[in-house]
């Protein structure tokens, strides 16, 4: 299995993150993406390749324009301003405030508008990082365009948080989402997203739910006490022309194999069933029984199972790293999935 990886990821590391009412430096690290990267290396998945540019075009199918301005300048406005620390939003346009109207000029009241939480900072290299992740994502595509069966983006920063014009959840731009509508320009009638993060899927599913042409199906933590809180929910079936095309699963805390992989099987079922020509993994590990920031408690050996039940759609794939924050365990995790996958595909 061809994997994509730059090293542009380490330009983005945030310093801090509140946490219990406590600052502590970010769970999402750049140690994630080199972990995972030797695995892949040291269980010979196959060849590793730098991404090629395919520009913004691609980027401004899924994002506003505007958005994607902000997030470029941002920090050099930043510093424009004498400041060093990492760029955080600190308010927000919440319920009973003027939803639709103009955006701030300010850069706290423009970042505000483009984000839901204070857990996307952004810092001097967070940028180049954010663009070439994404390149990274459309360059794995490129390559099943050309033939390939499967192919692992190994992005970072994430991005299954961010949404058509906003931020938040250590995510910016949202790779899965990319590839998917890459997929659909390039000729495919349905393409399905399935994410496995820990973490619903908010901004996947904001992007996708009006419409048809995209199946997005998500195991998660139960919103009701779970971030990001606010979408995940059963009854979140999609609208018009994506009614009947959203399927959420949130689960319990402490959740293990046999009631994930219940829901895994189920959600399975409904993609097979949509007939997708390409199958998009938001592939999160961070259902690990020791991830600092989860609840479920998936082991190791259990990603070789999601894995060969993926590949049991036989369907081409195309896996998107997304979370996972036990940073000692994310290589195995991550690379089982893989491995498993391409175990049973053979």
């Amino acid at each position: 299995m061809l994997t994509v990886y730059s090293d542009d990821h380490r330009l983005h590391f945030g310093q801090s993150e509140l946490v219990d009412g406590k600052l502590q430096p970010c769970f999402e690290m750049p140690s994630r993406a080199d972990t995972v990267l030797a695995r892949v290396k040291s269980q010979n998945l196959g060849e590793v390749i730098a991404p090629k540019d395919f520009g913004f075009d691609p980027i401004h199918r899924i994002h506003d324009p505007k958005y994607i301005a902000f997030l470029k300048g941002a920090w050099a406005r930043w510093a424009a301003e004498g400041h060093t620390g990492d760029l955080v939003s600190t308010t927000f346009p919440a319920r009973r405030l003027r939803q639709n109207g103009p955006i701030p000029t300010a850069l706290m009241g423009e970042l505000g508008h483009y984000s839901f939480d204070t857990e996307a900072p952004i810092t001097a290299g967070t940028w180049q990082a954010v663009y070439s992740s994404a390149q990274v994502a459309l360059t794995a595509q490129d390559h099943m365009r050309q033939g390939a069966r499967t192919a692992f983006g190994l992005c970072r920063p994430p991005g299954h948080h961010a949404g058509s014009d906003f931020m938040g959840g250590y995510c910016f731009i949202n790779n899965a989402s990319v590839v998917a509508q890459a997929f659909l320009d390039q000729g495919a009638k349905r393409v399905a997203i399935l994410d496995v993060d820990y973490h619903h899927g908010n901004g996947t599913q904001e992007l996708f739910y009006k419409r048809g042409d995209v199946l997005f199906a998500s195991i998660h933590g139960d919103p009701l006490v779970e971030y990001p809180y606010f979408l995940g929910h059963a009854d979140e079936r999609g609208e018009g022309a994506g009614e009947g095309f959203n399927h959420n699963y949130p689960l319990a805390h402490g959740t293990g194999w046999d009631g994930w992989s219940a829901a895994l099987e189920d959600a399975c079922r409904k993609i097979a069933a949509y007939a997708p020509d390409a199958v998009v993994v938001s592939l999160g590990v961070d259902t690990y029984k020791e991830d600092p920031i989860s609840e479920f408690k998936l082991d190791s050996p259990d990603y070789l199972r999601m894995g060969e039940r993926i590949a049991a759609l036989g369907l081409p794939t195309l896996f998107i790293m997304e979370g996972g924050y036990a940073v000692e365990a994310i290589g195995v995790n991550a690379v089982n999935v893989l491995q498993g996958y391409e175990g049973a595909a053979r």
